[in-house]
Protein backbone atom coordinates (compact mmCIF):
# COMPACT_ATOMS: atom_id res chain seq x y z
CA UNK A 1 0.00 0.00 0.00
CA UNK A 2 3.23 2.13 0.11
CA UNK A 3 2.63 3.42 -3.48
CA UNK A 4 -0.66 4.19 -3.01
CA UNK A 5 -0.48 6.30 0.12
CA UNK A 6 2.06 8.17 -1.17
CA UNK A 7 0.04 9.30 -4.02
CA UNK A 8 -2.50 10.37 -1.20
CA UNK A 9 -0.21 12.60 0.53
CA UNK A 10 -0.62 15.12 -2.34
CA UNK A 11 -4.67 14.69 -1.87
CA UNK A 12 -4.91 18.00 -0.92
CA UNK A 13 -8.54 20.17 -2.03
CA UNK A 14 -9.77 17.43 -5.14
CA UNK A 15 -13.35 17.31 -4.51
CA UNK A 16 -15.88 15.98 -7.03
CA UNK A 17 -18.04 17.95 -8.42
CA UNK A 18 -22.04 18.23 -6.95
CA UNK A 19 -23.59 19.21 -10.05
CA UNK A 20 -22.61 16.40 -12.40
CA UNK A 21 -22.80 12.43 -12.48
CA UNK A 22 -21.17 12.37 -8.80
CA UNK A 23 -24.36 14.65 -7.70
CA UNK A 24 -26.94 11.97 -9.14
CA UNK A 25 -25.41 9.14 -7.48
CA UNK A 26 -24.85 11.02 -4.33
CA UNK A 27 -28.92 12.11 -4.22
CA UNK A 28 -29.67 8.63 -5.10
CA UNK A 29 -27.62 6.89 -2.56
CA UNK A 30 -28.98 9.17 0.43
CA UNK A 31 -32.72 8.88 -0.70
CA UNK A 32 -31.93 5.36 -0.53
CA UNK A 33 -30.24 5.63 3.08
CA UNK A 34 -33.42 7.75 4.12
CA UNK A 35 -35.51 5.22 2.84
CA UNK A 36 -34.06 2.49 4.65
CA UNK A 37 -33.92 4.46 8.09
CA UNK A 38 -37.57 4.16 7.61
CA UNK A 39 -38.57 0.61 6.53
CA UNK A 40 -35.59 -0.59 9.36
CA UNK A 41 -36.57 0.97 12.48
CA UNK A 42 -40.84 0.03 11.06
CA UNK A 43 -40.44 -3.57 10.50
CA UNK A 44 -39.67 -4.88 13.52
CA UNK A 45 -42.24 -2.68 15.12
CA UNK A 46 -44.51 -4.18 12.94
CA UNK A 47 -43.13 -7.57 13.61
CA UNK A 48 -43.88 -7.02 17.06
CA UNK A 49 -47.66 -6.03 16.58
CA UNK A 50 -48.34 -9.08 14.78
CA UNK A 51 -46.38 -11.68 17.05
CA UNK A 52 -45.54 -12.28 20.62
CA UNK A 53 -42.81 -14.42 19.47
CA UNK A 54 -39.35 -13.45 19.71
CA UNK A 55 -37.77 -15.81 17.02
CA UNK A 56 -40.00 -15.12 14.82
CA UNK A 57 -39.29 -10.98 15.16
CA UNK A 58 -35.77 -11.86 15.46
CA UNK A 59 -36.42 -13.79 12.28
CA UNK A 60 -37.45 -10.81 10.07
CA UNK A 61 -34.13 -9.04 11.06
CA UNK A 62 -31.92 -12.08 10.59
CA UNK A 63 -33.68 -12.23 6.96
CA UNK A 64 -32.24 -8.91 6.41
CA UNK A 65 -28.44 -10.05 6.66
CA UNK A 66 -28.41 -13.67 5.27
CA UNK A 67 -28.78 -13.08 1.71
CA UNK A 68 -25.16 -11.09 1.90
CA UNK A 69 -23.99 -14.67 3.35
CA UNK A 70 -25.30 -16.30 0.21
CA UNK A 71 -25.39 -13.97 -2.62
CA UNK A 72 -22.70 -11.04 -1.63
CA UNK A 73 -20.16 -13.02 -3.32
CA UNK A 74 -22.33 -14.00 -6.75
CA UNK A 75 -23.59 -9.81 -6.35
CA UNK A 76 -20.50 -9.01 -6.72
CA UNK A 77 -19.42 -11.56 -9.77
CA UNK A 78 -22.91 -9.94 -11.13
CA UNK A 79 -21.71 -6.22 -10.74
CA UNK A 80 -18.34 -6.97 -12.89
CA UNK A 81 -20.46 -8.17 -15.76
CA UNK A 82 -23.40 -5.73 -16.26
CA UNK A 83 -23.65 -2.04 -17.50
CA UNK A 84 -23.60 -1.44 -13.35
CA UNK A 85 -26.10 2.38 -14.28
CA UNK A 86 -28.70 -0.09 -15.45
CA UNK A 87 -28.49 -2.34 -12.68
CA UNK A 88 -28.50 -0.18 -10.36
CA UNK A 89 -32.20 1.90 -11.28
CA UNK A 90 -33.66 -1.51 -12.21
CA UNK A 91 -33.09 -2.83 -8.73
CA UNK A 92 -34.41 0.22 -7.08
CA UNK A 93 -36.93 0.14 -9.21
CA UNK A 94 -37.84 -3.48 -8.50
CA UNK A 95 -37.31 -2.40 -4.39
CA UNK A 96 -39.96 0.39 -5.06
CA UNK A 97 -42.79 -2.04 -6.74
CA UNK A 98 -42.15 -4.83 -3.79
CA UNK A 99 -42.22 -2.32 -0.58
CA UNK A 100 -45.29 -0.33 -2.54
CA UNK A 101 -46.75 -3.31 -2.56
CA UNK A 102 -45.89 -4.35 0.93
CA UNK A 103 -47.14 -0.88 2.20
CA UNK A 104 -50.66 -1.68 0.40
CA UNK A 105 -50.75 -5.25 1.73
CA UNK A 106 -49.96 -3.64 5.48
CA UNK A 107 -52.99 -0.63 4.56
CA UNK A 108 -55.41 -3.34 4.06
CA UNK A 109 -54.58 -5.31 6.94
CA UNK A 110 -52.95 -8.10 5.39
CA UNK A 111 -49.82 -7.63 6.75
CA UNK A 112 -48.35 -11.39 8.26
CA UNK A 113 -44.65 -12.48 9.63
CA UNK A 114 -44.23 -14.56 6.68
CA UNK A 115 -44.45 -11.30 4.51
CA UNK A 116 -42.33 -9.14 6.41
CA UNK A 117 -39.85 -12.12 6.36
CA UNK A 118 -39.77 -12.49 2.82
CA UNK A 119 -39.77 -8.86 2.41
CA UNK A 120 -37.06 -8.10 4.00
CA UNK A 121 -35.10 -11.60 2.48
CA UNK A 122 -36.04 -10.23 -1.06
CA UNK A 123 -34.69 -6.81 -0.53
CA UNK A 124 -31.59 -7.60 1.03
CA UNK A 125 -30.79 -10.05 -1.68
CA UNK A 126 -31.30 -7.42 -4.56
CA UNK A 127 -29.02 -4.96 -2.16
CA UNK A 128 -26.27 -6.95 -2.73
CA UNK A 129 -26.41 -6.22 -6.08
CA UNK A 130 -26.94 -2.70 -5.77
CA UNK A 131 -24.25 -2.30 -3.28
CA UNK A 132 -21.63 -3.70 -5.46
CA UNK A 133 -22.24 -1.73 -8.06
CA UNK A 134 -22.22 1.30 -6.68
CA UNK A 135 -18.81 1.12 -5.15
CA UNK A 136 -17.76 -0.21 -8.77
CA UNK A 137 -19.50 2.48 -10.32
CA UNK A 138 -17.74 5.56 -8.12
CA UNK A 139 -14.10 5.30 -9.55
CA UNK A 140 -15.60 6.12 -12.99
CA UNK A 141 -17.45 9.05 -12.09
CA UNK A 142 -15.02 11.00 -10.24
CA UNK A 143 -11.20 12.02 -10.82
CA UNK A 144 -9.06 9.69 -9.06
CA UNK A 145 -7.59 12.61 -6.69
CA UNK A 146 -11.53 12.82 -5.39
CA UNK A 147 -12.14 9.08 -4.63
CA UNK A 148 -11.58 10.16 -1.19
CA UNK A 149 -13.29 13.09 -0.78
CA UNK A 150 -16.34 11.55 -2.55
CA UNK A 151 -16.75 8.30 -0.27
CA UNK A 152 -16.74 10.52 2.43
CA UNK A 153 -19.49 12.75 0.94
CA UNK A 154 -21.04 9.65 0.10
CA UNK A 155 -21.01 8.25 3.40
CA UNK A 156 -21.73 11.44 5.48
CA UNK A 157 -24.58 11.92 3.54
CA UNK A 158 -25.87 7.85 4.19
CA UNK A 159 -25.19 8.74 7.80
CA UNK A 160 -27.26 12.37 7.99
CA UNK A 161 -30.35 10.85 5.93
CA UNK A 162 -29.96 7.32 7.51
CA UNK A 163 -28.94 8.17 11.32
CA UNK A 164 -30.51 11.46 12.10
CA UNK A 165 -33.73 12.38 9.60
CA UNK A 166 -34.51 9.09 9.05
CA UNK A 167 -34.90 8.49 12.69
CA UNK A 168 -36.70 11.24 13.58
CA UNK A 169 -39.03 10.92 10.42
CA UNK A 170 -40.18 7.51 11.83
CA UNK A 171 -42.66 8.39 14.29
CA UNK A 172 -44.43 11.16 12.24
CA UNK A 173 -44.85 8.95 9.42
CA UNK A 174 -46.34 6.48 11.79
CA UNK A 175 -48.69 9.20 13.30
CA UNK A 176 -50.04 9.15 9.89
CA UNK A 177 -50.58 5.39 9.40
CA UNK A 178 -48.65 2.04 9.44
CA UNK A 179 -48.03 1.75 6.19
CA UNK A 180 -46.78 5.42 5.71
CA UNK A 181 -43.33 4.37 6.93
CA UNK A 182 -43.39 1.78 3.69
CA UNK A 183 -44.99 4.11 1.24
CA UNK A 184 -42.33 6.28 1.26
CA UNK A 185 -39.35 3.93 1.53
CA UNK A 186 -41.20 2.93 -2.18
CA UNK A 187 -41.52 6.61 -3.26
CA UNK A 188 -37.40 7.31 -2.45
CA UNK A 189 -36.48 4.10 -4.38
CA UNK A 190 -38.77 5.16 -7.14
CA UNK A 191 -36.87 8.79 -6.75
CA UNK A 192 -34.00 7.02 -6.54
CA UNK A 193 -34.10 5.17 -9.84
CA UNK A 194 -34.59 8.15 -11.69
CA UNK A 195 -31.81 9.96 -10.64
CA UNK A 196 -29.55 6.51 -11.27
CA UNK A 197 -30.96 6.55 -14.74
CA UNK A 198 -30.11 9.71 -15.43
CA UNK A 199 -26.40 9.08 -15.51
CA UNK A 200 -24.81 9.81 -19.04
CA UNK A 201 -21.38 8.94 -17.85
CA UNK A 202 -20.10 5.75 -18.99
CA UNK A 203 -18.96 3.34 -16.56
CA UNK A 204 -15.90 1.29 -16.22
CA UNK A 205 -14.25 -0.36 -19.40
CA UNK A 206 -13.77 -4.36 -19.05
CA UNK A 207 -12.26 -6.87 -20.72
CA UNK A 208 -13.92 -9.44 -22.77
CA UNK A 209 -15.04 -12.14 -20.72
CA UNK A 210 -12.96 -15.57 -22.14
CA UNK A 211 -14.75 -17.63 -23.89
CA UNK A 212 -16.66 -20.45 -21.63
CA UNK A 213 -16.45 -18.06 -18.59
CA UNK A 214 -19.00 -18.65 -15.61
CA UNK A 215 -20.41 -16.71 -12.90
CA UNK A 216 -18.48 -19.42 -10.42
CA UNK A 217 -15.50 -18.93 -12.05
CA UNK A 218 -15.65 -15.36 -12.24
CA UNK A 219 -15.99 -15.50 -8.60
CA UNK A 220 -12.73 -18.27 -7.94
CA UNK A 221 -11.49 -15.29 -10.11
CA UNK A 222 -11.86 -12.62 -7.94
CA UNK A 223 -10.98 -14.45 -4.78
CA UNK A 224 -7.78 -15.22 -6.14
CA UNK A 225 -6.90 -11.99 -7.05
CA UNK A 226 -7.78 -10.87 -3.60
CA UNK A 227 -5.65 -13.59 -1.93
CA UNK A 228 -2.42 -12.84 -4.23
CA UNK A 229 -2.82 -9.31 -3.49
CA UNK A 230 -1.02 -8.92 -0.40
CA UNK A 231 -2.75 -5.24 1.01
CA UNK A 232 -6.24 -6.05 -0.40
CA UNK A 233 -5.86 -9.83 1.52
CA UNK A 234 -4.89 -7.30 4.84
CA UNK A 235 -7.41 -4.79 3.90
CA UNK A 236 -10.28 -7.47 3.78
CA UNK A 237 -8.54 -9.53 7.20
CA UNK A 238 -8.55 -6.03 8.71
CA UNK A 239 -12.50 -5.52 7.66
CA UNK A 240 -13.45 -8.48 9.18
CA UNK A 241 -11.44 -8.28 12.54
CA UNK A 242 -13.11 -4.97 13.03
CA UNK A 243 -16.87 -6.20 12.28
CA UNK A 244 -16.21 -8.87 14.72
CA UNK A 245 -15.51 -6.02 17.40
CA UNK A 246 -18.25 -4.05 15.97
CA UNK A 247 -20.22 -7.02 16.73
CA UNK A 248 -19.56 -7.16 20.24
CA UNK A 249 -19.52 -3.47 20.87
CA UNK A 250 -23.23 -2.89 19.01
CA UNK A 251 -24.81 -6.02 21.08
CA UNK A 252 -23.43 -5.52 24.28
CA UNK A 253 -23.80 -1.68 24.61
CA UNK A 254 -27.24 -1.25 25.50
CA UNK A 255 -26.40 -3.39 28.64
CA UNK A 256 -23.19 -1.30 29.34
CA UNK A 257 -24.83 1.57 29.81
CA UNK A 258 -27.85 0.98 31.46
CA UNK A 259 -26.33 -2.11 33.57
CA UNK A 260 -22.49 -1.23 34.07
CA UNK A 261 -23.05 2.73 34.56
CA UNK A 262 -26.33 2.22 35.63
CA UNK A 263 -27.20 5.49 33.20
CA UNK A 264 -30.65 4.16 32.11
CA UNK A 265 -32.22 4.77 28.52
CA UNK A 266 -31.39 8.52 28.95
CA UNK A 267 -27.78 7.63 28.82
CA UNK A 268 -27.94 5.06 25.74
CA UNK A 269 -29.25 7.65 23.88
CA UNK A 270 -26.56 10.38 24.48
CA UNK A 271 -23.99 7.55 23.31
CA UNK A 272 -25.33 6.96 20.25
CA UNK A 273 -26.33 10.78 19.77
CA UNK A 274 -22.64 11.28 20.18
CA UNK A 275 -21.62 8.33 17.82
CA UNK A 276 -23.67 9.86 15.06
CA UNK A 277 -21.97 13.33 15.82
CA UNK A 278 -18.58 11.82 15.65
CA UNK A 279 -19.28 10.06 12.50
CA UNK A 280 -20.57 13.37 10.72
CA UNK A 281 -17.73 15.52 12.18
CA UNK A 282 -15.10 12.82 10.84
CA UNK A 283 -16.66 12.80 7.16
CA UNK A 284 -15.66 16.63 7.39
CA UNK A 285 -12.40 16.58 8.78
CA UNK A 286 -11.34 13.46 6.37
CA UNK A 287 -10.08 15.30 3.73
CA UNK A 288 -7.49 17.50 5.99
CA UNK A 289 -6.13 14.56 8.31
CA UNK A 290 -5.57 12.26 4.60
CA UNK A 291 -3.55 15.49 3.34
CA UNK A 292 -1.37 15.79 6.83
CA UNK A 293 -0.98 12.20 7.07
CA UNK A 294 -1.64 9.86 4.06
CA UNK A 295 -4.25 7.68 3.53
CA UNK A 296 -2.79 4.42 4.82
CA UNK A 297 -1.23 6.17 8.12
CA UNK A 298 -4.60 7.88 8.37
CA UNK A 299 -5.84 4.43 8.31
CA UNK A 300 -3.63 3.17 10.97
CA UNK A 301 -4.06 6.30 13.55
CA UNK A 302 -8.22 5.49 13.48
CA UNK A 303 -8.22 2.33 14.49
CA UNK A 304 -5.04 3.02 17.17
CA UNK A 305 -7.09 6.11 18.82
CA UNK A 306 -10.43 3.77 18.19
CA UNK A 307 -8.91 1.44 20.64
CA UNK A 308 -8.07 3.98 22.74
CA UNK A 309 -11.82 4.81 22.94
CA UNK A 310 -12.90 1.34 23.25
CA UNK A 311 -10.27 0.87 26.44
CA UNK A 312 -11.91 4.07 28.14
CA UNK A 313 -15.94 2.64 27.55
CA UNK A 314 -14.59 -0.65 28.80
CA UNK A 315 -12.88 0.42 31.92
CA UNK A 316 -14.16 4.41 33.30
CA UNK A 317 -17.33 3.73 34.84
CA UNK A 318 -18.42 7.87 34.31
CA UNK A 319 -21.37 8.58 31.35
CA UNK A 320 -19.09 11.59 30.68
CA UNK A 321 -16.01 9.04 29.65
CA UNK A 322 -18.04 7.04 27.77
CA UNK A 323 -20.28 9.52 25.15
CA UNK A 324 -16.70 11.48 24.94
CA UNK A 325 -15.27 8.03 23.86
CA UNK A 326 -18.13 7.56 21.84
CA UNK A 327 -17.64 10.60 20.31
CA UNK A 328 -14.20 9.66 19.71
CA UNK A 329 -15.25 6.55 18.20
CA UNK A 330 -17.47 7.95 15.73
CA UNK A 331 -15.07 10.66 14.43
CA UNK A 332 -12.45 7.41 14.21
CA UNK A 333 -14.67 5.13 12.07
CA UNK A 334 -15.63 7.33 9.52
CA UNK A 335 -11.95 8.13 8.93
CA UNK A 336 -11.41 4.12 8.98
CA UNK A 337 -14.48 3.48 6.77
CA UNK A 338 -13.61 5.97 3.92
CA UNK A 339 -10.00 5.84 3.74
CA UNK A 340 -10.44 1.50 3.68
CA UNK A 341 -13.27 1.41 1.13
CA UNK A 342 -11.43 3.92 -0.99
CA UNK A 343 -7.73 2.18 -0.74
CA UNK A 344 -9.77 -1.04 -1.92
CA UNK A 345 -11.21 1.12 -4.99
CA UNK A 346 -7.73 1.79 -5.77
CA UNK A 347 -5.88 -1.12 -5.17
CA UNK A 348 -8.60 -3.58 -7.19
CA UNK A 349 -7.62 -4.62 -10.69
CA UNK A 350 -10.02 -2.57 -13.47
CA UNK A 351 -13.09 -4.80 -13.78
CA UNK A 352 -12.69 -6.66 -10.16
CA UNK A 353 -13.85 -3.99 -8.16
CA UNK A 354 -17.47 -5.96 -7.72
CA UNK A 355 -15.70 -8.64 -6.81
CA UNK A 356 -13.63 -7.30 -4.35
CA UNK A 357 -16.21 -4.89 -2.62
CA UNK A 358 -18.90 -7.93 -2.39
CA UNK A 359 -15.67 -10.14 -0.65
CA UNK A 360 -15.57 -7.30 2.02
CA UNK A 361 -19.04 -6.88 2.59
CA UNK A 362 -19.61 -10.49 3.07
CA UNK A 363 -16.88 -10.79 5.41
CA UNK A 364 -18.29 -7.77 7.36
CA UNK A 365 -21.95 -9.43 7.69
CA UNK A 366 -20.32 -12.07 8.92
CA UNK A 367 -18.19 -10.53 11.73
CA UNK A 368 -20.78 -8.76 13.16
CA UNK A 369 -23.45 -11.67 14.20
CA UNK A 370 -19.87 -13.63 15.56
CA UNK A 371 -18.82 -10.64 17.45
CA UNK A 372 -22.52 -9.92 18.67
CA UNK A 373 -22.54 -13.34 20.06
CA UNK A 374 -18.66 -13.68 21.62
CA UNK A 375 -20.01 -10.19 23.47
CA UNK A 376 -23.11 -11.82 24.85
CA UNK A 377 -20.47 -14.88 26.20
CA UNK A 378 -18.18 -12.49 27.84
CA UNK A 379 -20.81 -10.51 29.21
CA UNK A 380 -22.42 -13.02 31.25
CA UNK A 381 -19.02 -14.20 32.72
CA UNK A 382 -16.18 -11.41 33.05
CA UNK A 383 -18.95 -8.29 33.41
CA UNK A 384 -20.86 -6.02 31.11
CA UNK A 385 -18.19 -4.02 30.51
CA UNK A 386 -16.14 -7.05 28.82
CA UNK A 387 -17.38 -6.78 25.29
CA UNK A 388 -15.98 -3.51 24.36
CA UNK A 389 -12.44 -4.44 25.59
CA UNK A 390 -13.37 -7.63 23.44
CA UNK A 391 -13.88 -5.11 20.99
CA UNK A 392 -10.46 -3.03 21.69
CA UNK A 393 -8.67 -6.76 21.41
CA UNK A 394 -10.67 -6.83 17.74
CA UNK A 395 -9.34 -3.69 16.53
CA UNK A 396 -5.73 -4.04 17.66
CA UNK A 397 -5.82 -7.19 15.90
CA UNK A 398 -7.23 -5.44 12.32
CA UNK A 399 -4.57 -2.46 13.21
CA UNK A 400 -1.69 -4.81 13.28
CA UNK A 401 -3.55 -6.35 9.76
CA UNK A 402 -3.04 -3.62 8.82
CA UNK A 403 0.05 -2.89 9.43
CA UNK A 404 1.04 -6.36 7.74
CA UNK A 405 -0.26 -5.34 4.49
CA UNK A 406 1.68 -1.78 4.36
CA UNK A 407 5.02 -2.61 2.81
CA UNK A 408 3.40 -3.50 -0.50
Amino acid sequence: MATVDAAQAAESGARPAWGGAFGLLWGAAVLSSFGDALRTAALPLLAASLTDEPLLIVSVTACGYLPWLLFGLLGGAVADRVDQRRAMWTVDAVRAVLVGGFALAVALGHASIALLICLAFALTTLQTLFDNAATALLPALVDRAALGSANARLMTGQRIAGGLLGGLAVPLLLAVGVAAPFAADAVAFLVAAALVASLRTAGPERAPRPSGSTLRGEIGEGLRVLGRDRALRALCAATALCNVGMGALIAALVVLVTGWLGAGPGGYAAAMTAYTVGSLAGGAVNGRVVARLGRVRAVLVAGVVQVGALVVMGSVRELGALVGAMAVFGVMGMVWNVNTTTLMQERSPEGMLGRVSAAFRTLAVAGAPVGAVLGGVVAGAWGLNTPALLAAGFFVLSVAALGFGRGR
